[in-house]
């Protein structure tokens, strides 16, 4: 079998699975992917797929891997999230809110990290106050397809609708260690 066959499985389910925000009705598509706010298996394994090929620099570089450690077992965790860039400063976005797994680890661990796609990067997460989050999530779904389905807010939606729900949307700075 050629190595290539299983990367491009995950690449075409891949696909599928960002095109679907804009083909599905968005409770359709929390309801199928995300029901009660918690990805479902199908979407776990997907995820972690998509994860461990963009940590190795597969997919664009809006696309990185978070590898955080586990607040409880202490093993290492990666997830695939898109970064959001604002002028020179690099943010992280939580669209599943703040009971995402990787938004504990990192509060857990005083936001230490590693940020990877293709090299491996140390840094530091730091909480960004709800009051300046509005520009950043309105950046952030300008590039993540993917996460307007779980907000409540047109992409295209002036600022005052973003501070609105900044406080439902966990924003971290990325600075390099």
């Amino acid at each position: 079998m050629s190595p290539y066959l299983p990367a491009g499985a995950v690449l075409c389910a891949s696909v599928v699975f960002f095109t679907l925000p804009w083909t599905l009705p968005h409770s359709w598509y929390r309801a199928l992917f995300y029901p009660g706010g918690r990805p479902a298996a199908f979407t776990r394994r997907l995820n972690s797929a998509q994860a461990w090929l963009t940590a190795r620099g597969v997919f664009p570089a809006l696309l990185v891997a978070l590898e955080t450690r586990g607040r409880r077992s202490g093993r290492a965790s990666l997830v695939q999230l898109v970064v959001a860039r604002v002028g020179t400063e690099r943010y992280l976005v939580s669209m599943l809110g703040e009971n995402a797994d990787w938004v504990r680890n990192a509060h857990a661990s005083a936001g230490s990290a590693v940020l990877r796609h293709g090299i491996t990067e140390e840094v530091r997460l730091e909480d960004v106050p709800v009051s300046q989050r509005a520009p950043i999530l309105k950046a952030y779904l300008q590039v993540a397809p993917g996460a307007r389905p779980h907000f409540d807010v047109s992409r295209d939606a002036p600022l005052a609708e973003f501070e609105k729900v900044a406080a439902r949307y966990p924003v971290f700075r990325v600075v390099t260690e």
